[in-house]
Order: C-alpha cells, then structure tokens, then sequence
C-alpha cells in the first residue's frame, strides 16, 4: 500500500521512519507529474518543495501553528498532507483550487496569490498570540523572488523589532543564488545562534568588555567584526542579522533530517529566525529540469513521459503583443520593456533577446516599475511596462501621483485582463477599467482582436504626454472581427439597417464576438441593434453621445466591474451632454469570483449572450409599450449553435 494514501493529515507522518519519508517524497512527486500532466497547474515549484514542505509538517502543529505560503502556487504538497488527495478536477469548477483556499481546509489561511505579503501576514498573526498570550507559532514560506518585492522588507523590518515574539520565516530559495555545501562549522555556527546560552554569552561579554577601561570597548568592536566577518564569509546571514534577525542555513532544502533540524531550532529560540532553504525546482523531473525557461512553473496538459504540451495552441494574446513589440524596437530605439518578474509570461521574452539592453525586470515590485518608467519617460525614453492586470492594482498611487501628474509617457500593457478563470479570485483582471478611470489624463484602450493589439498598441506608444494602457485578455486570440464603419474614432461592426435603431449596444474589448451574436439574438425578437467598439474607453468618444441619442437604450457589456467602469464612464457623459437615454451596464458582478473555467464563470454571472439578449429584449418591450411579447417570447431566445 503506498505511503502517500495513508496521509490523512499532517500528523500521520510522526510515525514515518527517515526511510519511509523519503519513499513519500519521491511517491508524492510521482503523483505530482501525474496528476499535474493532466490538468495543467504549476508543477515546477511543488516538485522542489517536497521534503521542505513534509519537514514543516512533521516539527510544526498544523492548524494550531499557522503555516502560512507566500503566492501559494507551491501548495500542492501542503494540500496532499492535509488530506486532500484528489487533484483530478485541480483549478476545475468543483476542484481543489490551485492555491490556498480557506474553504477546502483549516490548515489553509492565506487565499491571495499576490506575492511578498505572507511576512505581513505573519507580522501580524504573531502580534496577535502574543496579546492573546497563545503558545502557537507562526511559519512564513516565502520564495526568493518573493522577497525582491517591497512589502517583504517594510514586514522585515517590523518582525526584527520584537526579538521576544516567535516566528518563523523559511526562504526557499530555488536560484541557487548561493553555493549549496553545507559544512559542519556552518551548521555549528548556525546552533550557537539560535540558543539562549550563546545570546546570553554574547551579551555579559559586551558588558564586561565596554565596562573594562581604554581598551575594552574598541576590543569588543573588534571582536564582534571578526566574528561578523568569519560568519558572513562562511554563510550569507550578515544582511539578515544587520536587521536583528537570526539566521539558519543554508540548508539542504532536499534533506529531511537536516530541515527538520533546522526548523526544530527555530522554533525553540523564542525569537524571528530565519531559515534559508536551497531547494531545485522541477526536483526529479526530468521536462522540468531541461525547461531553462521556467522549468515548468506553470503548465497546461502535457504528456507526462515527455513534458510536451498534449495540443498544440493557437496564437494568444500575449504572443501577439510580444512580436509587436519587437517590431516597434526595431522601428524606435526609444523604446524599452519593463517587467515585474514575469518577462515570459507577459511576453516580453523575444523583446528581451533582441534588445538586452533595452529590457528591466524589476522584481516582483510593481510600485517601484510605475515609479522607474516615470524616470525612464522624465530621461527621453518611452517605457513599456507589461504586467497582469490584477497586479497593476498593486502601483496605483504610482500609476496617479508619479505618471500621470507628471504627464509622463508610459504604456502599461495589461495582461490577462478581465476573466481568467482557473486561477482563481487573486487573479481575475476585473478591476483596472474601474480603477484608472480616476486617473485624469489617462488613456485607456481595449482592443477586440489581434490587429487592434497591434494597432492600438501603436496608438498608445505615440502619446508622450500622458500614461496609456493596453489591456487584453489570456488565452488564445479569436477571429479577426472587422468594422463596417467608424463614428468619430469608434469603430462600427454592426449597422442597425434602420434609421431609428432601438439599440445601441457598446463592446469592450474581447467581448466583440459575443456583442455581435447578442444583436443577433435581438434581431430575432425584431429589436434593431448597432454595435459599436470604443476602442479606446477611456476618455468616452465624444461622439458617443449624440450616437446614442439616436437610439432607445444604451446597452454596454464589459469584462470588468460593473461597479465603476466603462458603462459608469458612458453614463456619465451622456448626463454630462444631456441625452436622457436609458443605459443598461452589464459587467462582472462586485464580488470575489471562485476558480473555474472562464466560460463557466462567465455563464455564472450572467454574462453570456442569451443572458444578456434575454434581458434587453425585456428592457426595449417596456420603453416602447411592446407588452405584446410574452413570457414565453423573451425566454425562447437561445445561443448560436456551433
């Protein structure tokens, strides 16, 4: 009977022998490539912490010790030794989600996939049981990428104040940033630090020594420098103790024994204490290891033997950006790429090996990127800063009082914007149309098919005065979907065929072919639609209002909050320009959306053409008295069969 099906929780590996731990964990990274080859997720950085996760749960008290994940991508094994073992339906509506999920488990705290804020969290929940005088303890695991953002040092810095307050926070650094031998001074080194003797040692020293005349106190100083100085030289703790925090490692983040070790000292000391893992990612795996690229951080359905993708996808969005923006390189040496961590999956790889010296990955700080491309645009460059839509809510005060007070030129792309579905709340792109449309002199563009990235993106590179966005959707590109006309700088792509339309219907963005087949659906019930792409939805056209002047209702369909943004925006103009047409908005929902695939959420919300066709067929029967149509008429609208 395998190891892994007898793991019920976490305390079912006490009585697992050194032996039997590490069949687990090469069973569990089995399981891992198996389960994760079929439905996609991120099976690189699950393989590399298997025995560091296995080791957490064998010194620490899971629920009562909150273990707590930075981002939370590497929770898979957590999740295996909490009990939860099904990952057939993994990022699926029904499934486990493929982060932390409160709802699945007590063992589960932080939900958000935003990195560098598990050390906040930490801060906190650690000041908490100390004030309600708990015995539990708090465990940090965070990345070391993760710590290249900024919310992780302003926690550092809180956490190293309270030397009497226990907490523990274990860098897993998978880079190799540093020389993985582990020698018996090292570790020796690494006791000392973290027992009380060795701290009252040092401290009756300093006081016998700054007490002594003439000489004592520059003999202390000397003192303390060379054992600063043999303790940097031997392992890289110097930076961390300089912030009052001890220091463990770097430890073999593949030896059971030696984490367990390690973890149980850290968790006796009383105080923070850092533990510095080196751990391989993609461990064991041999796809992964051969993925210079990210060694399989995240992957759709593979074929497990071989690592290749199970079928061959389309051109998306992301790619489609990518090679325009080695085009406009090509064409403008004022151009330069920056991106936070992500240079891949923002598609600013070919970019970056095309111009080296024109790229910036900042690290996983977007407040500092928005602050850089404003002086990047203040020196004569024009900055193109690609990004998640999600995380670009994380710069805002940057994006406002740096950028666009300054009327700097700088484009944001936006990626994954709107719905994405399988990754869950965290990371649909659902609020940046609400969020900027506050921003005065902004630009904000959405572009419907892939010649609208590259002409909008274009567009939006030309303007030097004042930050433009670009935001698009994941996944693959649809069908071109050409104008039929343009009324001011709008586009046309449907003509009502009448001179007094009863519709009009605005599409942003992706949703055009969607649009498209709502007007299809009312020109069954005889409702007259003209459809319309903005292309640019912020500033509202000015032709817009006395387009819609011309028609009964405004109707707009966004894939963003309904709660601020682009049908808001529209409403607000026409009462600014006095035309009193009635406006429905129709958008997502202001609530935290659950993982699934983006057609499923979308049906959950409504947000489907017969949904919506359903309901402007009821809205135009009561503004023009049409009472005439029943029930049964309204209900019989039906979706476009493939």
């Amino acid at each position: 009977m395998p190891l892994l099906t007898r793991i019920r929780g976490p305390r079912d590996l006490d009585r697992l022998s050194l032996e039997q731990l590490d069949q687990l964990a090469q069973e569990i990274r089995t399981f891992l490539v198996d389960a994760v080859s079929k439905t996609g997720g991120h099976l690189g950085p699950n393989l590399g912490v298997v025995e560091l996760t296995i080791a957490l749960h064998r010194v620490f008290d899971s629920p009562k010790d909150k273990v707590l994940w930075d981002t939370g991508h590497q929770s898979y094994v957590h999740k295996l030794l909490t009990g939860r073992q099904d990952f057939s339906k993994l990022k699926k509506k029904g499934g486990l989600s493929g982060y932390p999920s409160q709802a699945e488990s007590e063992h589960d705290v932080i939900e958000n996939s935003h990195a560098s804020t598990v050390l906040g969290w930490a801060d906190g929940i650690a000041k908490a049981n100390q004030l309600k005088k708990r015995d539990s303890h708090v465990v940090a695991v965070i990345g070391d990428g993760a710590l290249t953002g900024g919310m992780a040092w302003e926690a550092l810095n809180n956490i190293a104040d309270a030397k009497d307050r226990p907490l523990v926070i274990v860098v897993n650094d998978n880079e190799r940033s540093y020389a993985p031998t582990i020698g018996g001074l090292a570790n020796h080194l690494a006791t000392l630090r973290t027992t009380d003797g060795y701290e009252r040692f040092l401290a009756r020293g300093k006081d016998i020594l700054e007490r002594t005349p003439v000489v004592g106190k520059p003999l202390y100083e000397t003192l303390h420098g060379a054992k600063k100085g043999l303790k940097d030289f031997i392992a890289p703790q110097g930076m961390f103790e300089d912030l009052g925090l001890k220091y463990v490692g770097p430890i073999d983040g593949h030896d059971i024994e030696a984490l367990e070790s390690a973890l149980a000292r850290a968790k006796r000391f009383g105080g923070p204490v850092l533990v510095h893992c080196l751990t391989e990612k993609g461990r064991g795996y041999q796809p992964a290891l051969q993925d210079e690229a990210d060694r399989f951080h995240g992957i759709s359905p593979i074929h497990p033997d071989t690592g290749l993708p199970v079928k061959a996808s389309g051109a998306d969005w992301t790619s489609v950006f990518g090679d325009e923006m080695v085009k406009l390189g090509k064409e403008r040496d004022d151009i330069v790429a920056i991106t936070a961590a992500m240079l891949q999956p923002v598609g600013l790889k070919k970019f970056a090996d095309t111009f080296p010296d024109r790229i910036y990955d900042v690290g996983i700080a977007e407040q500092h990127a928005a602050v850089s491309a404003a002086g990047l645009a203040h020196g004569g460059l024009h900055p193109v800063f690609a990004v998640y839509a999600t995380f670009l809510n994380r710069a805002f005060d940057q994006v406002l009082m740096d950028v666009a007070l300054h009327k700097c030129g700088v484009t944001f792309v936006l990626d994954r914007a709107g719905v994405t579905g399988t990754d869950g709340a965290s990371h649909n792109g659902m609020w940046d149309m609400s969020i900027l449309q506050v921003v005065p002199g902004l630009r904000l563009a959405a572009p419907r098919d892939a010649e609208q990235v590259r002409m909008q993106l274009r567009e939006a590179v030309a303007v030097d005065d004042a930050p433009t966005v670009v935001r698009f959707s994941k996944g693959a590109v649809g069908p071109a979907v050409p104008a039929v006309g343009r009324v001011g700088g709008m586009d046309v792509l449907r003509e009502p065929g009448t001179d007094r339309p009863d519709v009009l219907l605005v599409s942003v963005g992706a949703l055009a072919p969607m649009c498209l087949e709502i007007a299809g659906l009312l020109d069954k019930q005889g409702i007259s639609t003209t459809v319309v792409d903005p292309r640019w939805v912020k500033p509202v056209d000015e032709a817009m209002a006395p387009l819609a002047e011309r028609h009964q209702v405004v109707v707009t369909v966004e894939d963003n909050s309904r709660v601020g943004g682009v049908g808001s925006a529209i409403a607000q103009a026409l009462r600014d320009a006095g035309v009193d047409v009635p406006l429905r908005d129709f958008g997502i929902p202001p609530r935290f959306l659950d993982h699934a695939a983006r057609g499923e959420v979308l049906a959950e919300i409504g947000l489907t053409a017969p949904d919506i066709a359903r309901q402007v067929t009821g809205l135009v029967a009561k503004l023009d008295g049409r009472y005439d149509r029943t029930a049964a008429e309204v209900d019989s609208v039906e979706p476009a069969r493939d």
